[in-house]
């Protein structure tokens, strides 16, 4: 009996190292992002992803960090290799769960930045892909914010290019203000940006 408890102790006790490692480190790879060390957070959270498995968020961080990264300019060089790891972060995580708005979103967010980089050469397939992912997770999450607002924000784009009105989108916009400020993570490192950029954009819609 002693040996079983003193077995049972153990676990317990690896069980807690872990988890303290895998807070660590989350905190600290979100913390180089925040200070601009994009390539350094990518990293570390691979490495956590690489020992956490069953974990979606490390390469969740690690495909939205590259991302995000497509989308400035001054990465335009950079585009393909940072769309690759953010893609192939993307593949790993949706394999196990293709229903996952959190990895959806993200997965639009990527094509958009290929889109942006070239419009006229990936304007015509890469659009009905996109629209095609957020229907999905709109079903999917029709309450979730980052699903309201980047739908919204792409077709945002969208309607700038054909001239089309934007009262309806700019609408959308709004509900997803109001969905950010009822939302709750699910956990301390779950997804929760979003609300500045809903902010910026029900700001200057339809000017």
């Amino acid at each position: 009996m002693t040996k079983i408890i003193t077995a049972i102790t153990f676990f317990i006790c690896s069980l807690a190292i872990a988890q303290t490692q895998y807070e660590q480190g989350m905190g600290k790879a979100l913390g180089l992002w925040k200070e601009g060390k994009s390539t350094e957070a990518s990293a570390l959270f691979e490495r956590i992803a690489a020992a956490e498995k069953d974990n979606y968020l490390p390469n969740y961080y690690v495909a939205l960090i590259n991302t995000t990264e497509a989308f400035n300019p001054a990465n335009k060089d950079k585009i393909t290799s940072l769309l690759a790891k953010a893609n192939a972060a993307l593949d790993i995580e949706l394999a196990k769960t293709p229903n996952n708005v959190e990895l959806l979103v993200v997965q639009a967010m990527a094509k958009t930045a290929l889109l942006a980089s070239d419009p006229m050469t990936y304007g015509m397939t890469l659009s009905p892909k996109i629209s095609e992912i957020y229907m999905h997770a709109s079903l999917l999450a029709p309450e979730n914010p980052r699903v309201v607002l980047c739908k919204a924000e792409f077709d945002m784009g969208g309607a700038k290019w054909t001239g089309a009105d934007v009262k309806e989108i700019c609408s959308r916009l709004q509900r997803s203000l109001d969905l950010f400020a009822k939302f709750k993570p699910e956990t301390p490192f779950s997804p929760s940006w979003g609300l500045d950029r809903a902010q910026e954009a029900v700001q200057n819609c339809g000017k």
